[in-house]
């Protein structure tokens, strides 16, 4: 089964990929299919040279440019609809062990080209609305796969998450005549007490009202829509951004955090919310403790309302505290 099916009681689209029940999951490093395909490889096994960075298609997707009929009929009830779009791999490096902690800036700014160039190519794909740039690190948070990669989803409509982000940004510059994110950069620029990193066109933060203990917004000083709205020095400047954040988090407890890194900027179907849609990158680790894990419980997953632990004010200043990060 690969198709999407419309909740009317939340009015959400949700795909369904049952091929994925089957999918690679933790390898031996010596059988990574993200590694460079070694000397006498099984003739199977799809050639994979050496590279710096690379992007290709989930081997198991949950959206395809060319999706099958779904396998139910649909109602004015219960909509159905192809899984349209598109999701991809973007391998950080043919280096099993180089994440973005470990790598330098300039090397993690080819990253930044390579997301804004598929967010570019994607984008203008008829069939879809939203390109989503994320990370899965860590098993606590379901990787499959130990080498550091990251994932583009391209959606045919605009994700729950992002369109209630969009939805309240709209009533905040019909009310008070400014980009909600904007203002948002501007106070904790100004507060500085919930800043983790900052440079001249970057700032990461632990958000006010933060749902996981170690949560933290990267966002663009300027109001940028998206990726390519930034020029060469800002890419840049993100890319530094992203290793202070990551090496903080990886010096917190002495060991990689897991976390997931989700990028949210301007949809790509119609241009209408370039106004309201601020470029800004959420890392969302799961620990509160070096043992301790934020677990999405009763009122997270049952109400959607989040209980934090600790004071976001705190954990600034310890991850502040941290490596290079505060520099």
């Amino acid at each position: 089964m690969t198709e999407r099916r419309y909740d009317p009681v939340t009015g959400e689209w949700r795909m369904f990929a049952t091929r994925r029940q089957d999918r690679t999951f933790l390898p031996a490093e010596d059988a990574c299919p993200l590694c460079p395909t070694k000397e006498g490889a099984p003739a199977t096994e799809i050639p994979l040279p050496a590279f710096e960075v690379v992007v290709f298609e989930n081997r198991f997707p949950s959206l395809v440019r060319e999706p099958p009929e779904p396998d139910v009929a649909g109602s004015a009830l219960y909509p159905v609809a192809p899984s349209t779009g598109a999701t991809e791999v973007v391998v950080y490096s043919d280096d099993h062990h180089l994440g973005l902690a470990e790598m330098d800036v300039a090397r993690i700014a080819r990253i930044v080209d390579v997301w804004a160039d598929r967010y570019s190519e994607l984008g203008s794909r008829d069939d879809v609305a939203y390109v989503f740039v994320f990370e899965n690190r860590g098993v606590a948070v379901g990787v499959t796969l130990h080498h550091p990669h990251g994932q583009i989803y391209a959606y045919p409509e605009i994700p729950p998450r992002a369109r209630r982000e969009l939805d309240v940004a709209i009533a905040h510059i019909e009310d008070f005549g400014t980009c909600v994110y904007c203002d948002v950069v501007a106070r904790e620029r100004a507060d500085g007490v919930r800043v983790v990193a900052h440079n001249r066109s970057f700032l990461a933060f632990v958000p006010f009202a933060a749902r996981f203990p170690y949560e933290v917004h990267v966002a663009s000083v300027r109001h940028a829509a998206s990726l390519l709205d930034l020029t060469d020095p800002e890419r840049l400047a993100l890319a530094d951004i992203v290793q202070r954040v990551v090496v903080a988090y990886d010096g917190l407890f002495d060991f990689p955090l897991p976390y997931v890194m989700s990028m949210h900027q301007a949809p790509t179907d119609d241009g209408e919310h370039q106004h309201v849609s601020h470029l800004h990158l959420e890392f969302t680790p799961l620990h509160r403790t070096a043992q301790k894990l934020k677990y999405l419980a009763g009122s997270e997953l049952g109400a959607g309302a989040f209980i934090n632990d600790t004071a976001p004010e705190d954990t600034a200043t310890r991850l502040r505290g941290v490596g290079t990060a505060g520099q």
